[in-house]
């Protein structure tokens, strides 16, 4: 994790945003639901395309869908099912926090990502 040493919003936001990306990657992580927590003894993970989410906060909060992609850059998840109306009608993706998500469901494709959240036994 990005060490921020300093109380200053501005220094902590400017860490932030400086982030590289091997610890960018960090930010994007996620609560696990209850059932999850028991079984990897973990309570949170990183987020990746393919895992089932639920929104906790916002406009959105109680929709569940899987991630279609992550934005390193904002730090932003794009969930199936999660769309804002835009002025002419079209709808559009709303990006949303990994810290406003439960993970419900992991893609567990990746076999190095299921080595190391271990097996819980």
């Amino acid at each position: 994790m990005v060490r921020i040493v300093s109380k200053q919003p501005r220094k902590q936001r400017k860490a932030r945003f400086n982030a590289p990306n091997h610890t960018r990657g960090r930010f994007l992580s996620a609560s696990l639901s209850p059932e999850l927590r028991g079984k990897y003894n973990s309570r949170r993970t990183r987020v990746v395309k393919g895992d089932t989410v639920k929104v906790l906060r916002g406009d959105y909060a109680g929709e569940e869908g899987v991630v279609d992609s992550v934005d390193m850059k904002t730090c932003r998840l794009i969930v199936h099912g999660v769309m804002v109306t835009k002025a002419d009608g079209t709808e559009v993706p709303r990006p949303i926090d990994p810290s406003n998500v439960q993970v419900t469901k992991l893609n567990l494709k990746d076999k190095l990502r299921e080595e190391r959240l271990g097996g819980g036994e």
